[in-house]
């Protein structure tokens, strides 16, 4: 008889095999035995603060309104000093109709910025550094206006 691994029992080709002898032996697990208790009754944590609603908290209608006008008007202007960018970078002709109305709406928006770096050129592509420090102004602006409009239009909960 050779040793080999056990094969399927159905086989019926497989008389000839004998499993092959077990050099370690698993230990038998340890039965687990729980003793079961009686429930202890566990008191309740007092409430600090009782909430009627959710909307104590939340900002008012009015205070979300003006934000969200604000966040809308801020990306505006970021999408209209961006498109700026866009042509500048591409050498649009200045002349042309759409790339002057651009030019004229933000002209005095990116001017508060204009010689804080330097602006490098090449080949009549111009990248604004000017209007991308303008875009990062405007964005934290644009939060901290909107996020001033919802803290004072919070709704105030009343002192238990």
């Amino acid at each position: 008889m050779r040793y080999t691994e056990p094969g399927d029992p159905r086989d019926p080709y497989n008389t000839d095999t004998e499993p092959a002898p077990r050099s370690y032996a698993e230990p038998e697990p340890t039965p687990r035995y729980y003793v079961e208790t009686d429930p202890v009754p566990v008191e309740p944590e007092p409430r600090v603060r009782r909430v009627e609603s959710d909307a104590a908290y939340a900002p008012s209608w009015r205070g979300w309104r003006a934000s969200q006008i604000v966040y809308t008007i801020g990306g505006i202007v970021e999408v209209l000093i961006l498109i700026r960018i866009v042509l500048e970078l591409l050498a649009a002709n200045p002349g042309a109709g759409f790339t002057s109305l651009i030019y004229t709406i933000t002209d005095p928006l990116v001017a508060p910025f204009r010689g804080v770096f330097p602006t490098p050129q090449s080949h009549g592509n111009v990248l604004d550094l000017a209007a991308v420090l303008a875009i990062v102004v405007y964005a934290l602006l644009t939060w901290a206006v909107a996020r001033l409009f919802e803290l004072i239009r919070r709704r105030s909960t009343p002192a238990y």
